[in-house]
């Protein structure tokens, strides 16, 4: 037996973005240049909450560079190369197996 996929109203994405996919269109927009510290990269971008998985947890940008081994970035990949480790463990700290299972679950 199949079910149909859910409609789509077109309002809705048709996926999830989370981790340094999530912070690239906020970085795509913002008045940037590199290199710049963390302070400047918080005020250019407004310190978004970033999310870390599907669940819908969250860390702020600023706790996320504090994280980070460096305080200034001399591109913007080295920021997201930076950030990527971050993101993670804060997205494998928070939930765990059980939770990854649950968001997969369509109930």
């Amino acid at each position: 037996m199949a079910v149909r996929p859910p409609q789509q109203d077109g309002d809705e994405p048709d996926s999830l973005e989370f981790g340094i996919a999530a912070l690239t269109p906020y970085l795509s927009d913002a008045e940037l240049s590199f290199p710049a510290t963390s302070d400047e990269i918080v005020r250019a971008l407004g310190d978004p909450e970033i999310p870390v998985d599907a669940n819908g947890n969250a860390v702020r940008l600023s706790e996320a560079l504090e994280a980070t081994a460096t305080s200034r970035f001399d591109s913007k990949r080295e920021l997201l190369d930076a950030l990527h480790p971050v993101l993670e463990e804060y997205r494998a700290s928070n939930g765990g197996i059980f939770s990854q299972l649950r968001a997969l679950l369509p109930f």
